[in-house]
């Protein structure tokens, strides 16, 4: 009888932990990475956007950003369409639209464009400008 109350604790225990730490999450700040598909407009604020997305297959998608934000990164970042990792050169870009590229692995990494022309600016550093077409493609 003692033993069978001893593993019933034992298990109480070990569901109370695995509770505890779904309850408490990771604890980091980033959003959670969405998937957009042509056609949706994401976000909510008085500025929009529309930004492609080509992939490393060729596939492109056209989206409407909608922010309060004044950078293209600050509002793709907090939207969750990109993440990435900071860098002596502003935001390096390692996922867009839950795809993430590894140049290291794959010699693929996410550029930025803007009206068509390789950015000569962070897509963190870059304002956002009525009438301008954004990009990230695969290359």
């Amino acid at each position: 009888m003692k033993k069978n109350v001893r593993i019933m604790l034992g298990l109480l225990l070990i569901v109370a932990m695995l509770f505890g730490m779904t309850a408490c999450g990771t604890g980091s700040d980033e959003p959670e990475l969405i998937t957009v598909a042509d056609g949706d407009v994401v976000g909510d604020g008085d500025t929009e956007f529309p930004l492609s997305i080509t992939d490393a297959d060729g596939n492109t998608i056209k989206i409407t950003v909608k922010t309060d934000e004044t950078t293209v990164g600050a509002a793709l970042v907090k939207l969750g369409v990109i993440a990435g990792e900071d860098s002596e050169y502003g935001l390096y870009i390692k996922t867009v639209n839950n795809i993430t590229l590894d140049y290291n692995v794959d010699g693929l990494y996410w550029a930025f464009y803007i009206d068509g022309a390789y950015a000569l600016t962070g897509v963190d550093m870059t304002d956002i400008a009525e009438g301008v077409q954004y990009e990230l493609r695969a290359e």
